[in-house]
């Protein structure tokens, strides 16, 4: 497979750059103990796993919302303060309690290295279904900046997400290579849209996986994609 058309880079961010199910897990841990000082029948009434059902729950009840995933914890809070017989109001509060948490993030390891490597040759943008903010990470300087479902409305694998991309980076769709996780949004989604695209997979596949489609580049960490590049 030939990158030498390739200009730019847009990568995902979680479980990409880092791992989110533990970033997640401290921030509701952090959003619990704001709501046990500040709202403390909610606290009472939801545990954390509660609060977790509630997000879901608003998830599915609100399609117009789903994509945006700070919307939806957002009115997850509002709906238990509400239910509860507490103050409304402090769900923003509470809000932004919970992401500043979900940004104290563990990078994985190579992902500092291989970041500064590839931006010395490639323009960087995040793209993410997500709603974390590469400008709150301190991964931030290696980077033109972001887009994700939540400013645009719909993510990944429309190719709509890609093809903005492209036009931020000022590229055509074959200069631009993608990296994410997921096969389908990232891998599949990008090759769809015209953009080059490789599926990062940081465990080997067991053996009773289906094999990966035909024409899907795979690589298992982004010292190895830096090394594929040349960087």
């Amino acid at each position: 497979m030939s990158f030498h058309s390739v200009r730019a880079v847009t990568l995902d961010l979680d479980d990409t750059l880092w791992p989110i199910a533990p970033a997640i897990a401290r921030a509701e841990v952090v959003l619990h103990r704001w709501l046990t000082a500040n709202a403390p029948a909610t606290a009472a009434r939801f545990d954390i796993v509660a609060l977790r059902a509630r997000r879901d729950e608003v998830a599915r009840a609100r399609p117009d919302i789903a994509h945006d995933f700070s919307a939806v914890r957002r009115e997850s809070v509002r709906l238990a303060l509400i239910a509860a017989g507490d103050d409304p109001k402090l769900a923003e509060d509470a809000f932004d309690v919970f992401f500043a948490a979900r940004h104290e993030l563990d990078f994985y390891p190579e992902v500092e290295e291989a970041l500064r490597r590839l931006s010395a040759r490639f323009a960087l943008l995040a793209l993410s279904n997500g709603n974390a903010d590469i400008a709150r990470t301190t991964l931030a300087p290696w980077f033109r900046g972001g887009l994700s479902a939540r400013e645009l409305g719909f993510g990944k694998p429309d190719p709509r997400i890609f093809h903005e991309a492209c036009r931020r980076l000022g590229c055509g769709p074959h200069e631009v290579l993608h990296v994410g996780d997921d096969l389908a949004l990232d891998a599949l989604g990008a090759h769809s849209a015209g953009l080059h695209s490789f599926w990062l997979r940081r465990e080997p596949l067991p053996d009773a996986a289906a094999p990966v489609p035909d024409g899907v580049a795979t690589v298992a960490c982004l010292r190895t994609l830096a090394d594929r590049l040349g960087c």
